[in-house]
């Protein structure tokens, strides 16, 4: 994979750099600067871009608004975002028109190196790859009418799970069932969100993507 990153700490910056070479990826431009996002993304059109929420000059969201611009510009982009806290209103931002290839993680996951590059290669694919977390508190602040009211605590649980980015046997093994009730579980929910009847990728990631945007509501 190409990837972009864009990191203004150099201890983590240099050591994703070697992370990713490592694994045979090449990292096609590094920034710094949340200034000079854009223009790189743009520019190197990278199969994913690990974005820092917050970047120089201000500190504030320079990342995460540079990532959303160049969303817009190029709808299929991947980007991964990390960031120290979970910032709800940044996570509702990346969601807001995302479809596809969205991932929002905190910095203490990147230090778990598989977790880290399966979640990569997630967002890669055009999947989802949530923090736990991010989820949790998400959950906690969410307000107002619940779209995803039909749906079982079970099926909640399974949803969850899926916006994490863990495919069907791991579900099944964290949730002590057998894969063919969590197939049974998926296939309720498609039903209940109104998602078409093939089996497809996309209609799992836009399962996820409803789950995620409810809880940023």
């Amino acid at each position: 994979m190409r990837i972009l990153i864009a990191e203004d700490n150099a201890l983590l910056r240099e050591g994703l750099v070697l992370l990713l070479h490592s694994e045979g990826h090449e990292v096609c431009a590094t920034v710094e600067h949340g200034d000079d996002l854009l223009p790189a993304l743009l520019d190197h059109r990278p199969d994913v871009a690990v974005v820092d929420v917050r970047l120089p000059p201000d500190f504030r969201d320079e990342g995460l608004r540079a990532a959303v611009e160049a969303r817009r510009r190029l709808p299929a982009l991947p980007v991964l975002i990390l960031s120290q806290y979970v910032e709800r209103a940044y996570a509702a931002e990346l969601l807001a028109d995302s479809a596809t290839g969205v991932g929002y993680l905190l910095k203490d996951r990147v230090g778990r190196a598989e977790e880290f590059l399966q979640a990569l290669r997630r967002v890669a694919e055009g999947g989802t790859a949530m923090d736990p977390e991010v989820i949790s508190q998400l959950m906690a602040h969410r307000t107002g009418p619940d779209p995803l009211a039909a749906l079982t605590p079970r099926e909640r649980e399974v949803l969850a799970l899926m916006a994490e980015g863990h495919n069907n046997p791991t579900i099944a093994r964290l949730l002590f069932l057998a894969e063919s009730s969590v197939n049974k579980h998926i296939g309720s929910i498609f039903g209940k969100l109104g998602m078409p009847t093939p089996d497809t990728g996309h209609r799992r990631v836009r399962a996820v993507l409803t789950y995620l945007r409810t809880l940023t509501d």
